[in-house]
């Protein structure tokens, strides 16, 4: 697919905005101590709430379980037959995520298979699927991760045809090919955010001033295609941990972890609210009704660190079930989703609700941290000679093709010949 823009975000700001300045004497010590344990007290009730709200099994609307059988909760099972494609078998894969080219040494996270308890996920089969989208139209509408999770399908498709790249933009971030066979289209549309946005970073994703988000208008860049689609993919999440000003009604309202601003720090939280909300109100209300799936929140597995200060991702195997709870983030943002969907599903009317799908990545994703690209966005990096290889910068968030995302798609494919 080519060489993607740099993958990193700007470091993640403090949920809890400045917080309290240093005291002074002992009257500022005992008042920063209260500070501070108000503040664990909160985490802690925050957290207990995630896990209370959104159990992540049990929070998930019907419309996604078969029979007795939740294809969202399983775990991993050995897979001697090891991935449906390689690197050298499919021209889709974007450099920075093709961990085989790029010279990983271990294949192991290869062969692994997601087992729902009480029934088997078919494997990915891109004749049926092509079958069953002969005429159709699909819009994959987010950020980078959702890029990751097309590189999969095309590559899963391409066993079947291979398509025809028929548009792209100038910077390759929205794209669209077509199955001539099939008369069947894909479309690329990058929204990280889904609302209205201006963001200022160079093709390096160093930024030279706040992203601007206006948090009660739509991104038209994916509104104005939306009629095209039949069937339709969106996710985000991670772009709102961005530093950013927040805009209502033309007005600033506030911002997240800006400085040398006078503006309400209103953090990340509120407005991912509002931008699920605006994004499902537009589903729900418009008279085109694709069916809609929400993917939701990709995890990220930086031990020891994050991406801007030495964290790292080494692991070779997956979690074994219950070791790994994820991180207080992973919990937030994915209670968010939960909430934001059932709210949606509630408020749609019988057969917009019934189109309207959760796609809940989360538990499959939260147990491979031997499936990020680690520190192979680059071709060798550790190779003798090579005079970065002190300071290899790892990504823990985006996944390696083939890897644990083909899983992704299975669900994709299992959803949508069940519906």
């Amino acid at each position: 697919m080519g060489s993607s823009r740099r993958w990193w975000w700007a470091p993640p700001a403090s949920p809890w905005g400045r917080g309290a300045g240093k005291g002074s004497g002992l009257r500022g010590h005992v008042a920063v101590k209260a500070i501070g344990f108000l503040l664990l007290a909160a985490i802690a009730f925050r957290v207990l709430c995630c896990f209370s709200a959104s159990s992540f099994s049990s929070s998930s609307p019907p419309e996604v379980m078969k029979g007795n059988c939740d294809i969202f909760n399983g775990d991993w099972i050995p897979n001697p037959s090891g991935p449906a494609y390689t690197n050298s078998s499919c021209r889709f894969i974007d450099d920075h995520q093709n961990c085989m080219m790029n010279g990983r040494p271990d294949l192991g996270y290869l062969r692994w298979r997601w087992k729902p308890y009480g029934c088997d996920l078919p494997t990915f089969d891109g004749v049926r699927f092509l079958d069953a989208m002969r005429n159709k139209a699909w819009g994959l509408i987010g950020d980078s991760i959702l890029r990751n999770q097309l590189q999969s399908l095309l590559c899963l498709l391409s066993k079947a045809e291979e398509p025809v790249e028929v548009y792209h933009d100038k910077e390759f971030k929205n794209r669209r090919w077509h199955f001539r066979s099939y008369n069947f289209s894909i479309s690329l549309i990058w929204s990280p955010f889904l609302i209205k946005s201006e963001i200022f970073e160079n093709e390096n994703g160093e930024s030279t001033s706040e992203i601007q988000l206006h948090l009660d208008t739509l991104d038209a860049i994916w509104t104005s295609q939306y009629e095209r689609f039949d069937y339709v993919l969106i996710s985000g999440g991670q772009w709102f941990l961005k530093t950013a000003v927040y805009w209502e009604n033309g007005k600033e309202v506030g911002c997240h972890f800006c400085q040398n601003k006078k503006l309400t720090e209103l953090g990340f939280e509120h407005p991912y609210h509002r931008a699920l909300q605006v994004a499902f109100r537009f589903i729900i209300s418009t008279e085109h009704k694709p069916v809609v799936f929400f993917r939701t929140w990709a995890p990220e597995h930086f031990e020891s660190g994050e991406w801007f200060n030495g964290g790292a991702c080494n692991r070779v195997l997956p979690y074994k079930k219950g070791e790994y709870g994820g991180k207080f983030m992973d919990h937030v943002m994915k209670g968010i989703e939960l909430e934001e969907f059932n709210k949606a599903v509630s408020a749609a009317n019988g057969s917009v609700g019934q189109r309207l799908k959760l796609l809940d990545t989360y538990s499959l994703s939260i147990t491979r941290p031997d499936g990020h690209v680690g520190p192979y966005r680059t071709l060798y990096p550790f190779a003798k000679g090579n005079k970065n290889a002190a300071s290899v910068q790892y990504d823990c968030l985006h996944w390696c093709v083939p890897g644990p995302i083909d899983a992704w798609n299975d669900l994709v494919m299992k959803m949508v010949l069940d519906s």
